[in-house]
């Protein structure tokens, strides 16, 4: 995210390891969160590319950050619109999971038309280092039927929405979480906003591995 190499790297070395135990934690007591427990690890993962990318960049070696930067849009275009849809899905019976499938399907879908044309279009995505952040500037394919708002309001409700469709009020406040840190950075820090929302993603997802090792102190929680 913002800051440095240094805070990067070191949320990675917090997230993997822990988002690891939680999600062998939940394969051995309760498989429906296995996937909401990886969650941690994957944050882990995009922490350390984004590491990569700061390391790189004050190195000259454009080439590297651009490979980089197409591994760290694979989190946030691919990873995130699918995966965090599914981690819910997965949590969830009955009509309300027929309707989380629908995020899933509408995450995969926009997830793929935005970021498979960074392949085919050069200079789609360019990465640029502020002082304290990575702005990651790229045009959209959805750019000439709609505007970015519409674009990106449709990611922000495939990654809430169906955490506040769970039952579970654990899951509801991850939820919560998720659109806080939304407000925040759209408030405060416009200006890299792929990067800071990540990195408060990265942040928040401390609290799934406090649910992950709450219940497998206390296995009947519901």
């Amino acid at each position: 995210m913002c800051l440095s190499a240094e805070v990067s790297l070191g949320a990675a070395a917090v997230l993997i390891p822990g988002g690891a135990v939680a999600g062998a934690s939940a394969w051995r007591a309760d498989r429906r969160y296995l996937m909401i427990a990886t969650l941690p690890l994957l944050f882990g993962l995009q922490q350390l590319v984004e590491g990569l990318i700061w390391i790189e960049g004050h190195a000259g070696n454009t080439h590297r950050v651009g490979q980089y930067s197409l591994l760290y849009m694979f989190f946030t275009w691919i990873a995130w619109p699918i995966w965090v849809p599914l981690s819910a899905y997965f949590l969830e019976g009955g009509g309300r999971r027929n309707l989380i499938l629908l995020f899933v399907i509408a995450g995969a879908m926009l997830g793929g038309l935005q970021f498979i044309p960074y392949f085919v279009h050069d200079g789609w995505l360019a990465t640029t280092f502020l002082r304290w952040a990575v702005r990651y500037q790229d045009i959209n394919l959805l750019d000439g039927l709609v505007s970015r708002t519409v674009t990106y309001a449709i990611y922000v409700a495939v990654v809430i929405v169906p955490f506040l469709l769970v039952r579970g009020w654990e899951i509801k406040i991850f939820g919560l979480l998720v659109a806080g840190v939304l407000v925040i950075t759209y408030a405060f820090f416009s200006y890299a906003y792929i990067s800071v929302f990540c990195f408060g993603g990265a942040v928040i997802s401390l609290y799934l591995l406090a649910l992950m090792w709450r219940r497998r102190a206390r296995p009947a929680l519901a």
